[in-house]
């Protein structure tokens, strides 16, 4: 389904008395959906929640272009989300914020019949250290620190570790309460891949979508790590930027050794993710981070969220409706309004490759 560069689609809009409208007046040019509509069709899927708020946005304006195609997407988790693609007849793509295994590739061979499962970077963003910390605003930490403090070996608040990174404020002695995903999840494995990569001596565990570190609180999705730190005071987590704006949670600034340590934004996320190398074979586009960048203004903690789809063997009644659906999230429209919901668009050059890989599924 090919990305239309003019549109030929009204998008209705509602007007200030309610009404709907179409954007079709001689001040204003028409809003255009850049993905070509399905006529009809019932698109599942599910898995990371990561994305799950960039989704509800994207499902929302698409639906309200192509009123034939209905769009469910259900944020069980990274881990979940594979599994119910991988059983195959449950989802038609999955969410991910961790690439395929090859593991995973081999099994999809049997839901893809004569292709195989492939990841598509669909959406960025930063990966948020959020903490409940009354009167300690702009708090900055780095990989060794962080590290050791969800590992448990950094226990209280006014850690001559964290005094260090932070003069001249006043951090109580008060115990840390490190809260971590309970499900397998994507935010995990990226979480773990960059204390990994930033701080291996501290962090010697393998970038997995269950947690590695020892001891701490645990709570199911992002919604559970989010309701942890809300909640109780001395509390730290990590979640997508958008939950931490949307519930006020003061975040990390992160010290990388660059001139200034960087607060995660969707500039500074976007910063990290154009320096990502795809690395994945034949139409698969996995992405390489450099978590140990010493960029200034590159936030390092970033992930992007992959939809796993078969290249070949897709239900044939799903599949015009799923690549006007992978289009339209992949057009420019599409990536353009993710900064509003405070995600980081990706790359143009990365955007492209996705539209044109979409255009070959079958």
């Amino acid at each position: 389904m090919a990305v239309a560069l003019a549109g030929a689609l009204l998008i209705k809009m509602k007007s200030e008395d309610g009404d709907d409208t179409d954007r079709n007046t001689s001040t204003a040019p028409p809003a255009v959906a850049r993905a070509d509509c399905a006529k009809q069709g019932k698109v599942p899927g599910s898995g990371s929640t990561a994305q799950q708020n960039a989704m509800k946005r994207w499902i929302k304006e698409y639906e309200r272009s192509c009123p034939g195609v209905r769009i469910a997407y259900n944020p069980v988790g990274s881990g979940a989300g594979v599994n119910q693609f991988l059983l195959g007849g449950f989802t038609a793509f999955g969410g991910t914020d961790g690439a395929l295994k090859p593991v995973d590739v081999e099994q999809s061979r049997a839901v893809c019949p004569g292709g195989r499962a492939i990841d598509l970077p669909m959406v960025g963003g930063p990966i948020a250290i959020g903490y409940n910390l009354p009167g300690v605003n702009g708090l900055v930490m780095d990989a060794p620190t962080l590290a050791k403090i969800f590992d448990s070996r950094i226990t209280q608040w006014n850690d001559r570790a964290i005094q260090q990174l932070n003069p001249g404020v006043n951090l109580p002695n008060l115990s840390i309460k490190a809260v971590h995903r309970s499900d397998d999840s994507g935010t995990t494995q990226n979480l773990n891949a960059y204390l990994a990569g930033a701080a291996p001596a501290q962090w010697p565990y393998p970038a997995e979508k269950s947690w590695q570190g020892k001891g701490g609180s645990s709570a199911d999705r992002s919604d559970g790590v989010v309701s942890e730190v809300t909640s109780s005071v001395g509390a730290i987590g990590y979640f997508e930027l958008s939950f931490a704006t949307a519930r006020k949670i003061d975040t990390v600034r992160i010290d990388t050794g660059a001139a200034e340590p960087v607060e995660a934004s969707t500039t500074t996320a976007s910063a990290g993710i154009a320096a990502a190398e795809v690395i994945g074979k034949g139409k698969d586009l996995t992405l390489k981070f450099d978590y140990d960048t010493l960029a200034a203004g590159a936030y390092p903690i970033v992930l992007v969220t992959y939809e796993i789809v078969c290249d070949r063997g897709n239900d044939k009644e799903v599949l015009p409706a799923l690549k006007s659906f992978l289009a339209y999230t992949a057009s420019e429209e599409g990536q353009e309004i993710l900064p509003e919901i405070h995600y980081a668009p990706l790359p143009e050059n990365v955007a492209e490759q996705v539209r044109g890989v979409v255009a070959t599924l079958s």
